[in-house]
């Protein structure tokens, strides 16, 4: 580190790398995965950290895109965090609800440098004179907002002497937005309130929700005891993420009050998503077809596409213009798909965040059931 960051602490954030998603061993359709797009830029994430950038690694969460990735995947993951760890750089990582709240810990056991927040714990590491006490506890489940004050407990955070205090985590924080519908997070069983994150952190840094945002006021518009930092997503994994820059985050740490935490977002390369809406009303398959191979051509070629029609998709079109189809007329390095108009307002926020079925089909009674949690005596 240079001179110029003394006594203070450059920490590498990064979140919801969602790595193994869209990445076969064994494809059985040949086309262009997006798996590579995922790991790319996970590895350009980290490249602060392997180049001695930073003093300090952590990954929020989600990792993986689900509990269960190929070995080869976890060991490619794994590798350049082993590598940090040996430069004399602490990684720590959060378990995410994609990878059921455990992270494959095989290659990480034997690797001191490496604090996976497997359960509710402290950790304090010492960095260019200045103490950082890292508290954190793996993604919960079920009813985080009735959890959380004991996660917090048990994690024994106020013993813990330190000049800066850190809560880790990966979940919803209330005020997080996501997807084109900019779907605020207010209340619910699967959202954290803001009052319950008690004084005495400096901040909180969360994966979970994969847009890129800093809450620094509660709903009411009152000032947060500490900010919550999303870093969101390092790549798009849903077309409800289209519009949105993917990266990761670099927070500076100081002792002094005055500068204690600031922050800078570092952009992510993305390809284009874009929805290609065609209005086939009156038009035989013949003028479909020609329509569909000019649209398609006049397409950015390394773009992420979804077809969507103005109305119901005939089965005979769906017959003709198939998969198959579609990526024999598209440029090989083109992700080309169909889609369908779906009569949500939220569109497609809950897949964004990777929510579960229980969530995605239960959001009425969560709400309902919080209310009466807020408010017991009106139970």
């Amino acid at each position: 580190m240079t001179q110029a960051f003394h006594n203070a602490v450059r920490l590498l954030f990064l979140a919801d790398t969602h790595l193994g998603l869209d990445a076969p061993l064994r494809p059985r359709v040949q086309r262009r995965r997006r798996g590579a797009d995922f790991m790319a830029n996970y590895l350009k994430a980290l490249t602060p950290a392997l180049q001695q950038e930073v003093d300090l690694l952590l990954h929020g969460g989600d990792m993986f895109f689900r509990s269960r990735v190929p070995p080869a995947i976890v060991a490619q993951a794994f590798e350049p965090l082993l590598h940090i760890a040996d430069l004399g750089i602490p990684v720590f990582l959060v378990p995410g609800n994609h990878e059921r709240s455990n992270i494959p810990r095989s290659l990480l056991e034997t690797h001191s440098g490496i604090i996976v927040f497997d359960r509710p714990l402290t950790r304090v590491v010492t960095l260019n004179g200045c103490k950082i006490a890292l508290t954190g506890f793996p993604h919960v489940r079920r009813n985080p907002r009735l959890q959380f004050k004991d996660q917090l407990v048990r994690t024994g955070w106020q013993s813990a002497a330190a000049d800066i205090r850190l809560l880790c985590m990966h979940q919803a924080v209330e005020g997080a937005q996501v997807g084109v519908q900019h779907f605020t997070f207010r209340s619910g069983e699967e959202v954290i309130r803001s009052v319950d994150i008690p004084p005495g952190f400096d901040a909180v840094l969360s994966g979970h929700i994969h847009r890129h945002q800093v809450i620094t006021k509660d709903l009411a518009g009152r000032t947060l005891r500490a900010p919550v930092f999303y870093p969101g997503s390092t790549e798009r994994t849903s077309f409800a993420e289209r519009d949105e820059e993917k990266g990761y985050s670099i927070l500076t740490l100081a002792r002094e009050p005055e500068r204690r935490i600031t922050h800078r977002f570092i952009t992510l390369p993305t390809r284009p998503m874009i929805d290609l809406v065609l209005d086939i009303r009156g038009l035989s398959i013949a003028e479909v077809r020609e329509r569909l191979i000019r649209r398609i051509a006049s397409l950015d070629e390394n773009a992420i596409v979804r077809i969507r029609m103005e109305e119901e998709i005939a089965p005979a079109l769906l017959h003709e213009f198939n998969d198959r189809w579609l990526r024999s007329t598209a440029p090989p390095t083109m992700n080309i798909s169909w889609g369908f108009h779906r009569r949500r307002t939220d569109e497609d926020m809950t897949q964004t965040q990777g929510r579960n079925d229980r969530y995605r089909l239960n959001t009425a009674k969560r709400i309902r059931d919080t209310r009466h949690l807020d408010n017991p005596a009106g139970r």
